[in-house]
């Protein structure tokens, strides 16, 4: 269905697009074989208002003029619906060629590296790639998650979905019914915000936790959706970045190198341990479960008592 209606609303475009004059609704329904199937007159006009919104959701400009004989007629006027010249300065297209580096691991890749050559032909300049010319480092961002693109085009259409999620301290993965808003991508590890119906609440999920079939529901989204900085911002608390306060762990040497890189203080206590301190903040517990036996906590308590929990968890699975 989802074919044959794209068939139609594209057919409908180049009538539209290709004709001089404005085109009646008799003239369209037997231009357009979807039309001439329908069973009645209401069904026909139901059909076509539909189509006709759902170009000028799109973008396209459609007219509507009346002749002489007061008959209405529509035609998309080509210098109406014509895009203007896209002009780029050299950083703006080193923008653009980063991006599509960026993306080359990831089912965007072929869009990504589409638009880059079109954008090229028609004129935009040619910069110096300082990635590869000066640095042994590419950016990349991995997808490997099969729940990335389904979840991906659900935030974009606004769509709610459903989905099995197993936090890191359960044993058994739970349905969630969710209104994906937007992924981030930190420290490695991608993450979805939104809004979870059964909880009412602001939710983020790590891809990783994800099992089973991301399923696409029907119906509108119920919860208003915040701007890009604040779901940023929720997915940086959540996985511990906004920290509030430090924490002391022990960390085994030679291990840990994130957790190295985040740190206040480090001091060798020997017999093969280093003791850091680390900012603390909401998801702590959850990045330091990853590191196993290469990492104790020592405070504060509560920090512990939850790592300890989580590794408690895993162990009864």
């Amino acid at each position: 269905m989802a074919i044959a209606k794209a068939e139609r609303l594209m057919n409908l475009a180049l009538c539209l697009l290709g004709t001089r004059r404005p085109l009646s609704k008799r003239e369209l329904r037997g231009s357009i074989e979807a039309y001439l199937e329908a069973g009645s007159d209401d069904a026909f006009n139901r059909m076509f208002e539909r189509d006709k919104e759902d170009l000028r959701e799109l973008g396209l400009v459609i007219e509507t003029v009346e002749n002489l004989d007061g008959e209405t007629g529509y035609l998309a006027r080509r210098d109406s619906n014509r895009l203007p010249p896209i002009t780029l300065d050299a950083e703006e297209a080193a923008a653009l060629g980063l991006a599509a580096k960026v993306w080359q691991q990831a089912r965007l890749a072929g869009a990504a590296s589409g638009a880059l050559q079109k954008l090229r032909a028609a004129g935009m300049p040619e910069a110096e790639d300082a990635y590869e010319v000066h640095s042994a480092l590419e950016p990349r961002i991995p997808v490997h998650e099969a729940a990335f693109e389904p979840l991906m085009l659900a935030c974009r259409d606004r769509r709610p979905v459903t989905f099995d999620y197993r936090k890191a301290n359960a044993a058994r993965p739970e349905q969630r019914q969710v209104e994906p808003w937007t992924l981030e991508c930190w420290r490695g590890h991608w993450y979805l915000a939104g809004w979870d119906r059964e909880r009412g609440a602001e939710r983020v999920f790590r891809l990783s936790r994800i099992t089973g079939r991301v399923r696409s529901r029907a119906g509108a989204f119920t919860a208003e959706v915040p701007d890009v900085v604040t779901v940023r911002e929720t997915v940086e608390s959540w996985a511990g970045e906004t920290a509030t306060r430090t924490a002391r762990i022990k960390l085994r040497a030679g291990a840990g190198y994130p957790l190295r890189s985040r740190a206040v203080s480090v001091r060798e206590l020997g017999d093969g341990w280093d003791e850091l301190e680390i900012p603390y903040g909401h998801g702590l517990d959850a990045w330091l479960v990853e590191f196993g036996p290469d990492v104790v906590v020592q405070e504060p308590a509560d920090l512990r008592a939850d790592v300890v929990d989580r590794l408690r968890a895993v162990a009864k699975d």
